[in-house]
């Protein structure tokens, strides 16, 4: 597998993403049946120029195009392009085609400051929104970005909420900030936070994590502002800690108040932990009412997953059934004996599937 290009061409046309899957298309049915692992895909740790690549923390696809874009965390701060995922699920090809590389620059396109941590993406058009984990520090700050796909360059910096902001008792812990982002069929953006506020700890014997929303009107020279969303309990209290327990990813689907929510943890001996789950959120925030809980949830190593960091999703393209697959992508942490995974989930269904009886 090969890298072509360090930078997009500026000729490059980008298309926005399709609608959103609903439902009946792209969850089991029913919801017990599960998840079918269609791919398992080792993506390679150099580049064309030689350097290492990986740090795989988000991934969008684009369906006209049959690319995929996968965001690294490395402070570098780049996007990795792969395509052929739609030829790999009709067998036409044995693995994917890499793909460019491009690199995100600040206004001016100068080069970005050490310390970028990105972690959730989405693409809208020609433009990529990214959040970034920070480390309680003015130089290294968790922040939502708008960048531009033709040529990597940073275009706006959204605030996040006060609340979130570090200071003294308060805001993102160090290394915890938001992991997930997506859009939803309204436009608005979702995001939420890896693990508990610091001053959301402890509180009411359960680990919670807060959502926030950007609304659609966000565009060049708008005023719009995140708003917050409620939370969603993720485990018992001090799970974020003892087995790293974290949001990592969101993903929306046709109805604007379900979402998908990945959940990976570690512990020793045991290992990694993956579990999808189907979440519904309120329309507005709503003060003093507790978080939220799961509709259901899966164990996705137990779907054939690797053992593996998994951090990000994205719906790829539609299969000759119907059917909407999930891809899913692990970081590999730059380590040299852990691996950059991408695999294929498809939806199963069962004798007694009933798609109407979807009604989140």
């Amino acid at each position: 597998m090969m890298f072509q290009l360090l930078m997009a061409p500026k000729d490059m046309m980008v298309i926005a993403l399709s609608a959103l899957p609903s439902p009946a298309r792209a969850l089991p049915c029913p919801l017990a049946a599960g998840w079918e692992l269609l791919h398992n895909v080792e993506l390679p740790s150099k580049g064309l120029d030689g350097d290492s690549v990986g740090g795989f923390s988000a991934l969008a696809y684009q369906r006209k195009q049959d690319r995929l874009w996968l965001l690294s965390d490395a402070t570098t701060g780049y996007l990795v392009s792969f395509t052929g995922l739609s030829h790999l699920l009709k067998g036409e090809q044995a693995s994917l085609q890499g793909g460019r590389r491009l690199l995100l620059r600040g206004r001016e396109g100068s080069p970005l400051m050490a310390g970028f941590d990105g972690e959730g993406l989405v693409l809208d058009g020609n433009q990529i929104w990214i959040v970034s984990e920070g480390r309680r520090s003015p130089e290294r700050r968790a922040r939502l970005q708008r960048y531009n796909l033709l040529n990597g360059r940073l275009q706006q910096e959204i605030p996040l909420l006060a609340d979130w902001q570090e200071r003294e008792g308060q805001g993102l812990a160090a290394n915890k900030g938001p992991e997930a982002l997506t859009q939803r069929a309204s436009g608005d953006l979702l995001m939420a936070a890896e693990a508990p506020l610091i001053q959301d700890k402890a509180q009411k014997g359960k680990d919670w994590v807060r959502f926030a929303r950007l609304g659609s009107g966000s565009q060049p020279g708008s005023q719009h502002r995140l708003e917050p969303l409620g939370g969603f309990e993720i485990g018992p209290a001090g799970a974020a800690v003892s087995r790293k327990l974290g949001l990592s990813e969101l993903l929306a689907m046709e109805n604007d108040a379900t979402v998908l929510a990945l959940l990976r943890g570690f512990s020793w001996p045991a290992g990694w932990t993956a579990h999808l789950q189907i979440l519904r959120l309120p329309a507005r925030e709503l003060p003093k009412a507790p978080p939220i809980q799961a509709l259901q949830s899966w164990d996705l190593l137990a779907s054939g997953l690797p053992s593996a960091n998994w951090e990000g999703m994205a719906w790829g393209p539609v299969m000759k059934d119907g059917r909407i697959p999930l891809v899913l992508v692990s970081d590999d942490g730059f380590h040299p004996l852990q691996s950059s995974w991408l695999s294929v989930l498809a939806p199963r269904r069962g004798p007694d599937c009933v798609p109407s009886r979807f009604a989140f």
